[in-house]
């Protein structure tokens, strides 16, 4: 599978285009996720074959804040997509995620809701 970043919600213009800036010389895939497309589990938002989508779409709310994940990277291809993006100066970017045989099946909710429950135990 293609190296691919699911990006949701980014609502700066400006800080969406030097994401995009840092990550073009990697040559990855960028996806960006349409708040009507939350419902869906995360694989099959990276493309895997056999995840089953989710019928309807959306209508709650909006993520409060953004959250990347990043789908098909190995170690070093990751490190070198992190490193882009904190030499961005985009900002940072605290809920970010690997896609795992667990999360696959999450949503973009559930997933945020798990990051920011590590990230508050973090801090």
């Amino acid at each position: 599978m293609k190296e691919t970043i699911l990006i949701f919600y980014v609502p700066d213009k400006e800080k969406r285009l030097k994401i995009e800036m840092a990550l073009f010389p990697l040559h990855v895939r960028l996806k960006y996720i349409k708040q009507e497309d939350y419902h869906q589990p995360l694989g099959v938002l990276a493309g895997i074959k056999d995840a089953v989508p989710a019928e309807g779409s959306y209508t709650g709310e909006e993520l409060p804040n953004t959250m990347i994940v990043f789908a098909f990277f190995n170690d070093s291809r990751l490190n070198q997509a992190l490193a882009a993006l904190r030499k961005s100066g985009a900002g940072s970017f605290p809920y970010k995620a690997i896609l795992t045989p667990t999360n696959q099946f999450w949503t973009a909710q559930e997933c945020f809701a798990e990051l920011k429950q590590e990230h508050e135990a973090l801090n």
